[in-house]
Parts: C-alpha cells; sequence; structure tokens
C-alpha cells in the first residue's frame, strides 16, 4: 500500500528514450515520420526494408529492387538513425545505389567516417550524443524560394554540423542555430544525391508536433523529386553497426536484451539447462493428485414436474369435459379473490360487475362466459373448443 502510494504522488514523467522507431508514439520516436510519408509521397509505394545495403553492388539491380528495378531512379532510401555506420562494402553498395539514380536519405548526428570523406564532407562532433542540450533550433531553405524558416523546441539536441564541405559539389539546404550547414545534398550526374542530416531529433515526434514544426518536416522532405515512385524506410541502420547482420536478423540478434549473454557458451547451456528441468518439472508436477470432484446435480422443480404428469393424464384421457369444469372453477376462484365479486351464478350482472373492476372489454367477458356456460351444459367438448376456450381465459389472465 506504501509503495501504490508513493507511486501515485509521482508526477507523470517524460518518456526520454531515444528509439528513432517508426512504431514508437514515445517523444523521440518517429510514428508521425513514418505515417505521413504517403501524405508527402501521395503516388508512393511505402515499404520498410530490413536488409543490409550490400546487395546493391550486385551485377543486377534486380538483386535489389525486386519488382521495382526499373523505377530505381524514382526510389528513395530513407535512413533515421542515432549512428550509422555502414561498413566498407555497404557504403559502395549506397554509392553504386545512388549512382544508379536513386536518392539517399540520411538523418543521423553520427556518421561513418568513410562514407563522409568519400562525399567530401567531416562533421565538428564525433557523435551528437555530446551535444545534450535541452532544446533544438534549426533552420530550413524554402525548396522554391530560398527563404529560410527556423523552428525550436524544448527537447534534446544531440545535433551536429558539418565543420567542412566541398561548396562545388554541395548545397547547403539547412543550418543549425548559429548559422553553420546540418543539412547538404551532393548531387550526381546519374541523377541521384545523397541528402545528408544531421539533426535527427527534429525528426521525432515531440519535435514535429511541437507548435507549428510540422512545417519543418514537409520543407525536409520537399527537396526530394516529387517523382519518387518508392520510398525505403530503413529498419536495418537503426540496429546494425558495421556489417552486423547483413540479412536483417544478425542485427536485431546482437541488440536484443539477452543478445550478448547468450553468446556466452556457459551461459547458454545453463539456460538450456534450466529451461529443460522447468519442463521436466512441469510434467510430473501437472498429474492431478486428487480425486475428480464429483457432479452434485441441481435439485428438480417437482411441481414442474407434478403439472407435466396432470397434462399428460389428461391429455391421455382425453375427458375435455371435466377438465373445462376444472378451468370453470379455476376462473371462478380468480374472479373472486381478485375482483370481490360473487360468481355462484355467472348472469348478466356478474357480466357488468367484471367487466367494470377488470377493465376488460364487455363483449369479450360475455363471450368468455358463454363459452364457460357451454362447456357446462353440453354433454361433450370437442378439442376445438377446449382450446378455444383455454386461449379466452389465457387474454383474459394476461390482460385484465
Amino acid at each position: 500500500m506504501v509503495i501504490v502510494g508513493c507511486s501515485c504522488n509521482q508526477s507523470k514523467r517524460l518518456n526520454e528514450r531515444v528509439t528513432l522507431w517508426r512504431n514508437d508514439k514515445i517523444p523521440y520516436g518517429t510514428y508521425y515520420a513514418h505515417e505521413n510519408l504517403q501524405r508527402i509521397f501521395p503516388e508512393a509505394s511505402i515499404i520498410n526494408h530490413k536488409t543490409s545495403p550490400d546487395p546493391y553492388q550486385k551485377a543486377s539491380i534486380r538483386d535489389a529492387f525486386g519488382q521495382y528495378d526499373d523505377n530505381v531512379g524514382k526510389t528513395c532510401y530513407l535512413i533515421i538513425a542515432n549512428e550509422v555506420m555502414p561498413d566498407d562494402k555497404e557504403i559502395e553498395g549506397l554509392i553504386g545505389l545512388v549512382s544508379r539514380g536513386a536518392k539517399i536519405f540520411i538523418s543521423s548526428s553520427s556518421i561513418d567516417e568513410t562514407l563522409l570523406d568519400s562525399l567530401q564532407l567531416k562533421t565538428s562532433l564525433y557523435t551528437g550524443f555530446y551535444n545534450s542540450h535541452d532544446s533544438l533550433s534549426v533552420q530550413i531553405s524554402d525548396p522554391v524560394s530560398w527563404k529560410e524558416s527556423t523552428y525550436t523546441y524544448p527537447g534534446k539536441a544531440f545535433d551536429n554540423y558539418f565543420s567542412y564541405l566541398d561548396s562545388s559539389i554541395t548545397t547547403v539546404l539547412g543550418k543549425n542555430e548559429d548559422g553553420k550547414a546540418n543539412f547538404v545534398k551532393i548531387s550526381y550526374e546519374s541523377g541521384g544525391a545523397f541528402y545528408i542530416h544531421l539533426a535527427p531529433m527534429a525528426l521525432t515526434n515531440f519535435f514535429l508536433l511541437h507548435k507549428e514544426n510540422k512545417a519543418y518536416y514537409d520543407q525536409v522532405l520537399s527537396w526530394l523529386p516529387r517523382n519518387i515512385e518508392v520510398v525505403r524506410w530503413d529498419d536495418y541502420f537503426r540496429n546494425s553497426t558495421r556489417g552486423e547482420g547483413k540479412d536483417g536478423s544478425g542485427a536485431n540478434n546482437a541488440y536484443k536484451a539477452l543478445g550478448w549473454l547468450l553468446n556466452q557458451k556457459s551461459f547458454a547451456w545453463a539456460a538450456g539447462l534450466l529451461l529443460l528441468l522447468l519442463l521436466l518439472i512441469y510434467l510430473v508436477e501437472s498429474k492431478r493428485k486428487q480425486r475428480i470432484i464429483p457432479v452434485i446435480q441441481p435439485l428438480r422443480n417437482a411441481s414442474l414436474d407434478f403439472v407435466k404428469t396432470i397434462g399428460r393424464m389428461y391429455f391421455q384421457r382425453k375427458d375435455n369435459k371435466d377438465l373445462s369444469h376444472k378451468m370453470t372453477v379455476h376462473f371462478l376462484s380468480y374472479v373472486r379473490n381478485r375482483y370481490n365479486i360473487r360468481s355462484s351464478v355467472m348472469d348478466e350482472d356478474f357480466v357488468k360487475r367484471l367487466t367494470y373492476k377488470s377493465g376488460y372489454d364487455q363483449q369479450a367477458v360475455q363471450a368468455l362466459v358463454y363459452d364457460l356456460q357451454f362447456a357446462q351444459d353440453a354433454p361433450q367438448v370437442s378439442d376445438h373448443a377446449l382450446l378455444e376456450l383455454n386461449h379466452k381465459l389465457e387474454t383474459f389472465y394476461k390482460y385484465a
């Protein structure tokens, strides 16, 4: 109770985990960015890409894009991660992809130096996590007017900037609050291009949903061509470091919570034996140790059985006359007890008094009394007459 009480008194705290994961709706996830890709590229197919770009350097581009090989020039490869550290073969794959006309957008504060060197770029910080300010301010140029707009938010910065770039092949698209480039474009003669963005926090849910910052996301992606037909959202580099997990599985295994422990042989054997022991215990102890509890049948309704027995008896005897007599006696007793009407004689006065006290239709009462008297006077009562009498009685009991 003390623990629950203390927990209730705690104020709601901001989830500060930086995941940049497309399915995370936490402040530093990228759910908004992923879900709005279709709005930015309405004619494009959105694909979640989980494999290494190493296959891109194969002889046939079909191995990399499958059915989209003919549209490689209209393909965008979108990478948003805390760090992008491809190995040499993956770098060759990325560059080979751009040389075929594709566009690669990388948003990360920490990018492999080999990849940056190949693009004639250098960053100021080894990783943006050294910049732990509690606010971020970025500028972006409009793709049409080149007018600069500034956007800020009171969250983590974790950004970086370029300390060197080759202005002859590089176009500056965005800057940080100090006016230093943090978003650039390197174009290739093939029509392909690298878009390098060093402020991934500006693409998180927290930043984009703060005030009017959604416009920043629109302007950043507006630098990509409008004729994009395939957008591949990368899930590989968010977990992979320098080629680990080229098939998309190794990288995930390397970053599982127990990944490192399971790689230790002693621990793996101990865990396996423990699971085997638990399985044996379950198989032995799951046996029932007490006798089966017998099913106790509920008490039968004797009154209902009695009524059914009497009904079957009258049905078998076909004594309609006696049954109509008992129905008449029951009716008169009901009228006497409920409406306090003398019922020894069913005359005109009886009909008027019963109509007045019960509120039942007078003609219906007269028809009911007539059938009762007919059943009493007739030597025999047919099945049809008995059913008609029963119907009128049931209607009277229901509505009177």
